[in-house]
């Protein structure tokens, strides 16, 4: 029998929400909908649900708020609806730990999409246990497994996000070689790099801070400009990419 994907939608604006289960419900998502930050908080740690809609301003509770109170126990994806042109917005509740991000107003189409990619992401761990026991990825001092989707740094538990760990899991298989954002955008996002999206610059500012990086320092992470991103083999030094650029 199959199961019932349940959306939790927490959004004020109580036409939006029955707009929103009208599109997801015939594409097999049964959604609740909360219209409070304090009640959705309340809901969305039920454990109830797969996924949560989350919008920015709310009443009682604001949006960033109720992620912030989320992810101190949850790592049950948030999609964070956002006002259109409010980039602080998108990128504090990147930080915080939103999956991903959709401003208002959105195409119905796009919001199943952004939905079905990020299921796509946190369900595949369990795609790869049915068919075979993934293998530990260890790069120097991080060490990763797949199976259960666990990073330890010096022997020290990581906590990522879905969306951080599949980065650094892309990362870490391409060890001392580079990433480009397109690359990373369509493995960890499932979706086309946009020059003005910058999601996978968010994430990866936060794996870094996550894994102990520092700027100036010696970081796992670095940066090779106007391409994307390279993990750092040990003893990597002066690395440059294909064309030559030096990374930093």
């Amino acid at each position: 029998m199959r199961t019932v994907d349940r959306i939790l939608v927490i959004d004020d604006d109580v036409e939006l929400c029955s707009l929103v289960s009208e599109y997801l419900q015939p594409e097999g998502f049964q959604v609740e909908s909360v219209h409070d930050g304090e009640r959705g908080l309340d809901r969305a740690l039920s454990g109830d649900h797969l996924l949560i809609v989350l919008d920015v301003m709310l009443p009682t509770i604001n949006g960033f708020e109720v992620l912030r109170r989320i992810r101190r126990t949850s790592r049950i994806p948030v999609l964070l609806l956002t006002a259109r042109g409010e980039d602080v917005d998108r990128i504090v509740g990147l930080e915080i730990g939103a999956d991903d991000y959709l401003p208002k107003p959105f195409n119905p189409r796009e919001l199943v999409a952004r939905i079905r990619a990020i299921l796509r992401r946190t369900r595949s761990p369990e795609a790869a246990r049915e068919t075979q026991i993934p293998e530990m990825i260890r790069v120097g001092d991080i060490e990763l497994d797949p199976a259960t989707r666990t990073v330890r740094h010096a022997g020290k538990p990581v906590d990522l996000t879905s969306v951080e760990f599949n980065l650094l899991q892309v990362l870490l298989r391409e060890a001392g070689r580079v990433v480009t954002r397109e690359d990373l955008a369509s493995s960890v996002l499932s979706r086309k790099f946009s020059p003005f999206d910058r999601s996978i610059d968010m994430h990866v500012s936060k794996v870094r801070k996550k894994l102990g990086d520092v700027d100036g320092g010696t970081d796992h992470i670095k940066t090779v400009r106007g391409v994307g991103y390279i993990f750092t083999r040990p003893r990597d030094t002066g690395v440059r990419d294909d064309a030559g650029r030096g990374v930093k």
